[in-house]
């Protein structure tokens, strides 16, 4: 697959990193940036389209889902299931008893289109998140952000990484020829603020009260706002210090993130807990976490 970019941006040398890396791990993380990428093009289709009324629908939880979910959905399966072995667990598939996944050490964790709402608003906020899960840790994680043109992905031991003005894709170009065009994260980002970044959609009075409490402890605290799973790669990539989440969020809404965000130093954590957040388990409800710089080291 080769991406084209708008603006290049030669930093460093990877060669030695990706001789440790098996062909199969690069050809994992360039399946699902293909995946995003195509599934990105075709929500933002729908996106830009003046007479698409987006056939919204109600799912029993009453979030939304649209044409553009189940698009990108049949998109992002169908490329997976023909480049790769792992089964799929998808926010807009079927979600098969605990019985069967727990049998699964390796599988894709998908949400095709991330921050519906923000889709349904036009603001521009949403994005494709895939992540590949190895033993209920994320290892590899795309998200794409289709109106901005920006990808974000990751892969455990090779580091997480920001690239700008995608513009076309194919089928040649390397892994390691993208990260010659990528930011390496986190982008070092010199101040004096404390930043801590809020969902746009949920800010909750436990979240407001964490925020109050983060004021005590740092002389300028500044929130900034964000949709879907852009809020843990503000994190990510040093632009924001620390993501609370006091709601309900799914699996699904966070395994690509995890893995970027472990991949650039940074944690998922469980409220009130050292651990992080896990992945396929029985109940895909993730508990209330933080994102925030690793507290130990590895």
């Amino acid at each position: 697959m080769i991406i084209a970019f708008a603006n290049k941006l030669y930093l460093l040398d990877y060669r030695a990193l990706f001789d440790k890396r098996s062909q199969m791990e690069q050809e994992n993380v360039m399946t699902a940036i293909e995946a995003a990428y195509k599934a990105g093009e075709k929500i933002l289709s729908i996106y830009n389209d003046p007479s698409s009324d987006f056939e919204i629908e109600r799912k029993e939880d009453n979030s939304p889902l649209t044409i553009a979910d189940r698009a990108a959905n049949q998109i992002i399966i169908s490329i997976l299931h023909d480049k790769t072995p792992f089964p799929i667990l998808s926010e807009e598939g079927k979600h098969l008893e605990y019985a069967v996944r727990k049998k699964w050490n390796t599988l894709w964790i998908v949400d095709p289109l991330d921050g519906t709402k923000e889709f349904i608003k036009r603001n521009g906020e949403f994005t494709v998140n895939i992540a590949l899960v190895h033993n209920s840790i994320p290892k590899v994680g795309v998200i794409y952000v289709p109106v901005k043109k920006e990808l974000y992905f990751a892969q455990e031991g090779l580091g997480a990484y920001k690239c700008n003005n995608i513009t076309a894709v194919s089928s040649d170009v390397t892994l390691e020829d993208i990260i010659h065009n990528s930011q390496k994260l986190p982008i070092m980002d010199c101040r004096e603020t404390f930043i801590v970044v809020a969902s746009r959609s949920h800010l909750t009075s436990e979240t407001e009260d964490f925020i109050d409490s983060l004021k005590q402890q740092h002389n300028n605290v500044s929130l900034i706002s964000s949709g879907s799973s852009l809020k843990i790669c503000l994190v990510a990539a040093g632009k924001a210090d620390i993501y609370p989440r006091f709601a309900p969020t799914m699996e699904w809404d966070t395994a690509a993130g995890h893995a970027i965000a472990r991949a650039a130093g940074m944690e998922i954590y469980q409220v009130g807990k050292d651990e992080p957040l896990e992945y396929n388990k029985e109940n895909l409800l993730n508990p209330w976490f933080i994102v925030e710089r690793r507290r130990y080291a590895n």
